[in-house]
């Protein structure tokens, strides 16, 4: 099983919104070792060995990675604007929904394979949507998504354990939106 966070490589883009996938990796541990072109750990998460891997290329070239690696048996977690921040959505299959780091690896593995989506919205309408997933999160939206990552994690073991049926069934609903403060 292999576990793909998508997010832009480098310390200036460490806390935007657009690497939560990168965030969620982090969780897991903090022991990377380089490949080509990706950042790479291996992990065993809910009783089974994981790979997690961290694409080296901006967010528009995340297919790339799959020229080193197997297609087969993966989970994308990412970043998702029309999501709220304190929500999660996790899905069997499906589009690219104007994310241009899952259109890259769409183009190259189609759209069957798993995901979290982990909201990061809703974006301003003053902001265009480049500028807003690039900017850092407040302080008060870390610590709600601090505590979305731990579901999503709860979230992905339950896939691992129980089937994405399963995880579906139970943390779709999550909803923490509430503990955004205004």
């Amino acid at each position: 099983m292999i576990i793909i966070g998508l997010g832009n490589p480098g310390e200036r883009y460490k806390n935007t919104r657009h690497n939560v996938g990168f965030m969620f990796l982090d969780r897991l541990t903090n022991n990377w070792n380089n490949g080509p072109n990706y950042l790479y750990a291996h992990k065993k998460v809910a009783g089974t060995e994981v790979l997690l891997v961290k694409p080296m290329t901006y967010m528009n070239l995340s297919g790339e990675v799959f020229q080193f690696l197997p297609h087969d048996d993966i989970i994308v977690v990412y970043d998702d604007l029309d999501l709220p921040l304190g929500r999660l959505r996790i899905r069997k299959d499906g589009s690219a929904g104007g994310h241009n780091g899952l259109k890259s690896i769409i183009a190259v593995l189609g759209q069957n394979f798993p995901r979290i989506r982990i909201g990061v919205g809703p974006k301003p309408k003053e902001i265009d949507a480049a500028n807003y997933v690039l900017s850092d999160f407040t302080s008060e939206e870390l610590l709600v998504l601090d505590k979305v990552l731990g579901v999503a994690i709860n979230a992905l073991e339950c896939i691992l354990t129980q089937g994405i049926d399963k995880a579906m069934s139970l943390y779709n609903s999550v909803d923490l939106t509430n503990e955004v403060e205004k």
